[in-house]
Formats: structure tokens, C-alpha cells, sequence
């Protein structure tokens, strides 16, 4: 894994209950492990365009978020993008444009990536407020450690 980039961005809105995980998720990686200098973590928020130039130095990417298809609430989701289907994929959103179109922009630019997980947890709901539902923080934890696996997986010592 020398000299390759790794990008974990948390999505969603802190506002939202349960729209806030993929967030909330990395804030908690971030103060909890000393992570190396080929990992990046990113608070991406609602935003989309400025994340593009973080994107473009990864070579892995890991998306947090909170993932809404169809599963049990609190279900823990880790697929890689080849596994997921377009439908499931135009779900997840950047409020800016869906996460499809940002990789498209990145694919025209040539830019293109060894790996991309989609790791995140079904919400209960997205009501107004600021914790997460039952269902939800029940399996943060687990989704905390399944990133870290993936990180080993790749190399990273943690």
C-alpha cells in the first residue's frame, strides 16, 4: 500500500437523525485511532463539488453514509461499487448531485480508482434532530470496526 492514497468521507446531515451516520462515523474514527498519512479522513457533509479534489488524489476510497435500500433499519451495508446496483447507487446522494454523476465528472477527467467501498448502515429515519435511532446506534459500532477491517484488508497499519 506505499505511496497510495486512501480517502474515507463521511456524508450526510448532522440534522437529519440518522441522515447524519456517515458523519458522525468518521468524526468518531478520527478523535479514537492515530491514522497514517496515506489515510485521509473527510467530513464531505452535504457538499459535492469540493469534494472532487480530494477524490482525485485517492487511489481507495471508502463512502460512508447513511444507506437507504430497503434493508432492516440498523443493518450494516458494505459492498464495493461494482456490486452495487445503479439504482441503489443513484440513492445515495451529495444534496449537490447523487454520487453516479460526481464519479462520472471524475471518469471524464480520467480519473479512476483501484477500489471504492460503500460502507454505511439502513436509517429508521431522517426526522428532524440530531442522534441517531435506536436501530442505528445499535450497529455504529460494528460499522466503525468493519471500516478498520477493510483498512487492514488494504494494509494500513492501525
Amino acid at each position: 500500500m506505499k505511496n497510495k492514497k486512501i480517502l474515507i468521507v463521511g456524508l450526510g446531515n448532522i440534522l437529519l437523525s440518522d441522515e447524519g451516520l456517515g458523519v458522525k462515523v468518521i468524526k468518531e474514527l478520527e478523535e479514537e485511532i492515530v491514522f497514517p498519512k496515506e489515510v485521509e479522513i473527510l467530513d464531505g457533509g452535504t457538499g459535492a463539488f469540493f469534494l472532487i479534489p480530494h477524490f482525485e488524489k485517492a487511489d481507495f476510497l471508502i463512502i460512508v453514509d447513511a444507506i437507504k435500500i430497503g434493508e432492516k433499519p440498523g443493518s450494516v451495508i458494505i459492498e464495493s461499487l461494482e456490486n452495487l446496483s445503479k439504482a441503489t447507487l443513484e440513492k445515495i446522494s451529495l444534496h449537490e448531485i447523487g454520487l453516479t454523476d460526481l464519479l462520472k465528472i471524475l471518469e471524464l477527467k480520467g480519473k479512476t480508482f483501484e477500489k471504492i467501498i460503500i460502507a454505511g448502515i439502513e436509517p429508521k429515519t431522517f426526522a428532524v434532530g440530531t442522534e441517531l435511532s435506536e436501530e442505528v446506534k445499535k450497529n455504529f459500532p460494528l460499522l466503525k470496526e468493519k471500516i478498520l477491517e477493510i483498512l487492514r484488508e488494504w494494509g494500513v497499519k492501525i
